[in-house]
This record gives structure tokens, sequence and C-alpha cells, in this order.
């Protein structure tokens, strides 16, 4: 049963500049810092950050634009960045799949020691989508990685048409969320389900989420309890984020309405009760941006900060890195075409 929640939407920080500042509760100013860490002739997108080996990755959607390249198809490829300290970047990997439009990687660690790259694949005819697979990338030493495989998804809901968007790991086993199609080209008729594996190729059902509104794009992520969080997109009827809690053996799940509009969302969790999540803001018409909110346990979520942003933005991952946050984020607010950027944010700045 979805519930509304309390729709709070105050903006405490806005960063205009690559460097910019905010106040905390003590009145000191705390520099924020944000680096442009790739750009190319390409549309870079959809992020996602993590720690391997003792070194910082970045992974993210490489193509001529935001689906298409200039002659109609859809090709992208997914790059991967390295880094020692977060400030120099290099290329350690670019991924292909002939046939595949490969968008939305997500980096995650297994619990055995490889560095996983789940990622869907698209496959366009005319510019029509025609079906979706789920797959991945794995490397043992963060620099050679295999080449994409589809994902086994051992479903009794599966379509054909399938997406599964983030995996995030609760000791041995790893969960995340797909979207589905209901019919081949159905468009905005989409069921979700939790999946769960224990190598990250191999995946089967765990239950079916009941959100009607065009679900999606999905994050979960797991307080120390064991109870897994999940922050979903929704496109249709109100276009309201639905934020879930469930506990273990996660079948049952408490749905609440955010009170705001999401598009690529994640989040991270700070202790037993405090989430910092983020998404691309509609705050604006016509004048997207990407935003950080403060949020609790119950789904009340306040807007808190918007990064150096604009026009095709978004889909931030999320690391704790010594006393700062860092957010991945993709944006055009500087380049014609899309560059990846990365913030740095003292905790202090956000009261954390």
């Amino acid at each position: 049963m979805l519930k509304t929640g309390i729709r709070i939407l105050s903006i405490a920080a806005v960063f205009f500049a690559a460097c910019a500042c905010c106040s905390t509760t003590h009145s000191e100013e705390m520099n924020i810092k944000v680096n442009r860490i790739w750009d190319s002739e390409k549309h870079c997108a959809f992020t996602s950050l993590t720690k391997f080996n003792g070194r910082y990755y970045v992974t993210f959607r490489e193509g001529g634009g935001h689906i298409f390249e200039e002659d109609g198809s859809a090709r992208g490829r997914i790059r991967i960045l390295e880094s020692p300290n977060g400030r120099k970047w290099k290329s350690v990997a670019c991924l292909a799949k002939e046939g595949y439009d490969l968008r939305d990687p997500s980096l995650s660690v297994t619990p055995d020691g490889r560095l996983l790259v789940s990622t869907g694949g698209s496959i366009y005819v005319d510019k029509k989508l025609v079906g979706r697979d789920p797959m991945y990338s794995e490397s043992l030493d963060g620099r050679n990685f295999s080449d994409p495989e589809l994902i086994e998804l051992n479903s009794t809901i599966a379509t054909g048409e399938d997406w599964l968007w983030k995996v995030d790991w609760k000791g041995d086993t790893g969960y995340g969320v797909v979207y589905s199609s209901l019919e081949e080209g159905s468009g905005n008729q989409t069921i979700v389900f939790l999946v769960k594996t224990s190598d990250g190729i191999h995946y089967e059902d765990v239950a079916k989420i009941d959100v009607p509104g065009f679900p999606n794009e999905a994050a979960v992520h797991f307080l120390n309890d064991g109870r897994m969080l999940m922050l979903l997109r929704q496109e249709s009827l109100d276009s309201q984020a639905i934020w879930g809690v469930s506990e273990q053996p996660y079948t049952d799940w408490k749905l609440t309405k955010t009170g705001f509009q999401a598009g690529g969302p994640n989040f991270i969790i700070f202790g037993d009760s405090t989430i910092v999540a983020g998404s691309r803001s509609y705050m604006i018409p016509g004048a997207p941006k990407t935003m950080l909110l403060k949020g609790t346990l119950d789904g009340r979520f306040e807007q808190i900060a918007v990064l150096p942003s604009g026009g095709d933005t978004s889909y931030p991952g999320f690391l704790v890195v010594g006393d700062e946050l860092w957010v991945s984020y993709y944006s055009t607010h500087q380049t014609r075409k899309a560059a990846v950027y990365l913030a740095r944010i003292p905790l202090k700045c956000l009261n954390l």
C-alpha cells in the first residue's frame, strides 16, 4: 500500500561554480570541489562509483547521444576510469557488444573479490526498442575486464525486455531490482521485481514489488540490522519516486511516496537513520539539475543541494572517502556533449 509522504523541497545549498561553499551549523565555510573528470566528442552519461583494491573507479556510458548515433543506430559502450586519489583519472577499459546499446552501468565488489560491472543492453531496430538484456563484465585486478556477457535471469516474470539496474551486496548475496515490459513493445507498461544472486551472473526471483505508474530505475542498499532500503523511479501517474523498506527475506515492502520526481535515483546511508539521495531535479521547469536530498527511514526527503549541472544530467554514484562524500554524475552545463564530474563534499557541509 502506498502512502503520501511529506513534500519538503527547500534548498539549503546551491552550487553554481566548480568550487563553492556552504555553511555548517557552526557557521564554518567548507569548500566544495567539483572537477570534470572526463569529456570527449561523445555523450558520457549514467555514472557509478566505487573503491576496489585501494583505487577508485567510475564507470559510465559513452555514445553519440543520449541514445542514438548520428546514423540512427544505438551502440553505446561502457567506459571505466581508474584513479589512485580521485584527482587524476585514466581510462582502463571500454566495453562494447555487437548489436547492443550498453547503458546504465553499475559497479559493485563481490564477496569473492571481483569488480563487477552490471549493465543493460538495449536492442534497437530502426530506432525502435525491440529487446533488453541485462549483462555483466568482471575484473580481478581492475585493469583487465571480461567481455560483456548475458546475465542469466531465472525469473518467472521476465519478458525479454528486462533491465537489472543496480546490484548491492549483503553478506554473500547480491540484490537488485529488475523492471520488465509486460509485453513486447509495451512501452510504459512495466513490472518490477527483486532478484538475488550469489555470483553476479545468475539471478533468481525474491519478490514482485507492487508499484503502478511505469516503475523502473531502482537502487537498493542495506541498514546494519539487515533491512533493505529502496528508492524507485515512477514515471507516470503522479511521477513521485517511491521509498521502500523491507525486512528479511525482503518479500513484504512498506512503500511511501516521497513527494519528488526522480531520474537516475541513488542513495547512501549514514548511521542507522540518515539517507543522502541524489537524482535529477525537476523543480525548475525546463531546467533540470542534479540534486542531493537528505531523508529519513520513513521516506521524508528535503532537497539540500544542487550540484553544478544542467541539461541532460544526473545519475549519481556515491562513496564516502575520509571526511568527504564523493558524488559522480554527468551534465551538459559546460560542454556540448555530456561530461562526467566528481564532487567532493565535506561531510560537515551536509551536517553528517
